[in-house]
């Protein structure tokens, strides 16, 4: 089994489309795939289909953008092999999704009155088949740098961080609900890369209400975050999972199939 269990496409903040990077999964030998766009399961009948043609076993995805209000930082909730229909995860996801683009919608602005030049249905068109513009989005719209230089870096943070003219974020949905929402749709929910974001104070409260894993794979863990992740999955029986986190021109230089899930969990 090599299992990449975090993928994005153009769904949400991905630059390659679902089938695009389903052709890069089964160059590089992937056998099983999630796609685990951003809190959307719009992509799920067509990454089924190419599943199905491409000979890669799907296993239903998102990536819930949460907060952990008691410690006030952001935390990412995976979810998979959920029902189809996503009830609640869809439920909790489409006002998320709303605000997203309605600030989206600002930030162009306010980078407009900056005096940068920018077209919104180019914009519009470049995040297709997403419904929902991010920020990755605009930047391909203001600069042909690629992602991990450091004139992408300091446009980006010169805009959208600090004192920047499109600074400022969207309410994220809380992690308990997050949770309790993939539950609900009778999924696994699983804390994303904790080292990356410090999400580790939060898994003991999380598995109170169910939490069923935590990422152990991923490009930012340290040799410690590893061992602080078994330690965990050990004392609270958790599963352990991983990934690429794979962006395409949107993210890390990374391909998908680098990173995989350990080889001992099965959905």
């Amino acid at each position: 089994m090599k299992a990449d269990l975090h993928v994005h496409s153009r769904y949400s903040d991905g630059s390659d489309f679902a089938e695009v990077v389903m052709k890069k999964a089964s160059e590089h030998g992937v056998t099983h795939i999630s796609f685990v766009d951003h809190d959307t399961v719009k992509g799920l009948p067509e990454v089924m289909k190419l599943g199905e043609e491409y000979g890669i076993k799907v296993i239903p995805g998102i990536e819930i953008s949460a907060y952990d209000f008691k410690r006030d930082r952001k935390v990412h909730v995976l979810g998979y092999n959920y029902q189809p229909e996503a009830v609640h995860i869809q439920k909790l996801c489409k006002p998320l999704l709303e605000r997203r683009q309605k600030h989206s919608l600002w930030q162009i602005e306010q980078i407009k009155d900056a005096g940068y030049a920018l077209n919104m249905e180019a914009i519009k068109e470049t995040a297709m088949p997403s419904e929902t513009i991010y920020k990755q989005h605009i930047m391909q719209h203001l600069t042909e740098a690629v992602y991990t230089s450091s004139e992408y870096k300091q446009l980006y943070k010169s805009l959208f961080k600090g004192e920047g003219v499109a600074a400022g974020d969207v309410e994220y949905i809380d992690a308990f609900d997050a949770v309790q929402a993939i539950l609900g749709d009778g999924g696994i929910a699983v804390v994303a890369h904790p080292g990356q974001l410090n999400s580790y104070d939060l898994i003991p409260e999380l598995v109170e209400i169910g939490l069923n894993g935590i990422e152990r794979n991923h490009f930012d863990h340290t040799s410690e975050d590893f061992l602080r992740i078994e330690a965990l999955a050990e004392k609270y029986d958790l599963i352990m999972t991983g990934g690429t986190d794979y962006h395409g021109l949107y993210g890390a230089a990374i391909e998908v199939g680098d990173i995989v899930c350990p080889s001992f969990v099965k959905m």
